[in-house]
């Protein structure tokens, strides 16, 4: 018997960041991105926040679960504390199964700008591997996309600033979604045995879910209310994705079939 919490660290500092770093050209005129994807960072994450546009791709293949006082959706991509199942020993991804916004924002994020306060300024992880000095890295194969030129920035700076952004407004629309299924009660705690081939049983612990009987048994005031805000989509796609503790108990067979082979 196994124990796994779903939680993410709660640090100050969101999963995977250690060193953001505001991107100025005086600072990083000199620094690039590795255009190789590399996945390796997200290797020990088994939940990953997740927000309600991306969730009708990600039920697919990820159990939807909501953590925290917050009740923040995130997708279980292990069953075991520190261990993510999609993500192989060379950092991809394995396919076909969808890759988490969260993910692919990385290691570029937006926090506050402490020059003004509200606004937002585009950051850089520091200690990530795909970010490079091309000033100490000049004879490396693998391409290099400048952040600036001069003292623009360059189209893959803007590029990176757009999902930033766009992700900032699909986290904003997710929490206000989960509050208002909050708000009608509708959250329920609960942990989930999962049996791999062997016969090994695992407990997820620490998570909740939307509890079906109570949403069945809303009003038809209080089913409007939410269909109006657009937390039906979600709401639906968190109970489909139930279905996908399938997915995760085969992708960890194949992972021990793997390691047997190795």
């Amino acid at each position: 018997m196994a124990d796994a919490k779903t939680d993410v660290p709660s640090d100050a500092l969101p999963l995977f960041y250690s060193r953001p770093e505001a991107l100025n050209p005086a600072r990083h005129g000199s620094l690039g991105l590795t255009a190789r994807s590399d996945f390796g960072f997200a290797r020990s994450a088994h939940a990953i926040p997740v927000v309600a546009s991306e969730m009708p791709a990600a039920m697919r293949s990820y159990p939807i679960v909501f953590i925290g006082p917050a009740k923040s959706p995130v997708i279980i991509t292990g069953v075991r504390q520190n261990e993510n199942l999609f993500v192989d020993a060379d950092g991809k991804w394995t396919g076909p199964h969808y890759i988490p916004a969260y993910v692919r924002r990385f290691p570029f994020i937006l926090a506050e700008d402490p020059t003004s306060a509200g606004r937002l300024t585009l950051c850089v992880e520091r200690s990530s591997d795909r970010v490079v000095d091309q000033l100490l890295a000049p004879l490396r194969d693998d391409k290099i996309l400048p952040f600036f030129t001069g003292n623009e920035p360059t189209e893959a700076t803007r590029q990176a600033l757009a999902f930033c952004n766009q992700f900032q407004i699909d986290f904003r629309a997710t929490r206000e979604m989960v509050e208002k299924i909050d708000a009608h009660g509708l959250f329920s705690p609960r942990q989930s045995k999962v049996t791999l081939e062997g016969g090994e049983v695992l407990n997820l612990t620490d998570f909740q879910v939307i509890d079906e009987p109570a949403f069945n048994k809303l009003s038809d005031e209080a089913f409007l209310d939410l269909r109006k805000s657009g937390a039906l989509g979600l709401l639906y796609c968190h109970l489909a994705s139930t279905n996908s503790w399938t997915s995760l108990v085969h992708q960890a067979s194949l992972r021990k079939a793997d390691g047997a082979k190795g």
